[in-house]
């Protein structure tokens, strides 16, 4: 990191180009202030660069994008390129062509993330550091948490390779332990129904769970039969 002086680091979080787009400002370990891109776009999960949601930030903490110490993004997009990549060429390799070019378009828009960040943090010469996609997910539960030290569980639909995870936290430190890899994902699963019953995916999985308590488990048996294997 770029600080050479006594004061913490200033450190900004991004997440972006997927759905909720988000900002947060470190000051060395405190939170000075974050927000989500849709608050001030009125797009409701909007995914793109939180440029908004940074200058809020920025302003709480009185602080410019020149004085910034590190801009840290959520995931690895390198790994996730690598899954997209793979998965396309094995699941669809006659359609070489069009993958290539869904490849090269996510490429533009996801792994050039640093682009992205110069061009939505004028001024800012820090550094850029990316971190796994369930690393992110471990970091925020165990950190805002009351326990110096605990067991992690991570459960979502994808993030780079991963689907869910476990792990450690003790004082500053947190370990992953194992994972679960795609396309081995509850995330997933759950999503497909949101689907199913006519929500869209990575939106309407909300209505699902506030849908959940007034209905009858009468297809659990259909579902651990025929789609998932549950293991002691």
């Amino acid at each position: 990191m770029q600080n050479h002086s006594k004061r913490s680091p200033l450190i900004l979080g991004l997440s972006c180009f997927y759905h909720d787009a988000s900002a947060v400002l470190l000051r060395g370990n405190e939170i000075v202030a974050a927000a989500q891109e849709e608050r001030f776009t009125r797009k409701k999960f909007d995914s793109s660069f939180p440029e908004n949601a940074a200058k809020y930030c920025l302003e709480k903490g009185g602080i410019t994008t020149k004085e910034l110490d590190c801009a840290a993004f959520y995931e690895d997009p390198l790994v996730k390129l690598d899954r997209i990549y793979e998965t396309q060429t094995m699941f669809a390799p006659l359609k070489a062509l069009s993958n290539t070019k869904r490849i090269w378009g996510w490429i533009n828009k996801k792994f050039l993330v640093e682009r992205a960040i110069e061009k939505g943090l004028p001024g800012f010469a820090g550094e850029v550091a990316f971190f796994h996609h369930h690393w992110s997910h471990a970091s925020s539960a165990f950190h805002l948490s009351p326990f110096k030290k605990a067991a992690i569980l991570t459960v979502d639909g994808i993030g780079e390779w991963s689907c869910a995870s476990i792990g450690v936290g003790k004082g500053s430190e947190v370990r992953l332990l194992a994972e679960q890899r795609f396309p081995h994902s509850v995330g997933l699963l759950y999503s497909s129904f949101t689907q199913y019953i006519g929500f869209k995916v990575d939106s309407g999985e909300y209505k699902m769970m506030g849908l959940a308590p007034y209905g009858k488990p009468k297809f659990v048996d259909k579902i651990r039969d025929n789609l998932i294997e549950i293991h002691d």
